[in-house]
């Protein structure tokens, strides 16, 4: 499901990315011994705390973001 929610990315690719998630800690990977084998990832206690930071890091770029395009309109339009 991961993979179709993310374009253009191949599954070697994925696979390292998800590994070097897995040993910074930020994501859990949890092995079902199922025909056809299944994985699931979710996020660690640490993966949660980041991505509040994320999300707030996110809001403040639109914000600022908004501000850069008021900035330039007003320039813009002092001509």
């Amino acid at each position: 499901m991961l993979k179709r929610c993310i374009q253009n990315v191949g599954n070697p690719m994925l696979i390292s990315k998800l590994r070097e998630l897995e040993n910074n800690q930020l994501i859990h990977r949890e092995i079902y011994k199922e025909v056809p084998p299944r994985v699931e990832y979710s996020l660690t206690e640490l993966g949660k705390m980041i991505m509040l930071i994320l999300i707030q890091l996110e809001k403040w770029g639109k914000g600022y973001n908004k501000k850069l395009d008021i900035a330039f309109i007003s320039d813009c339009s002092t001509d």
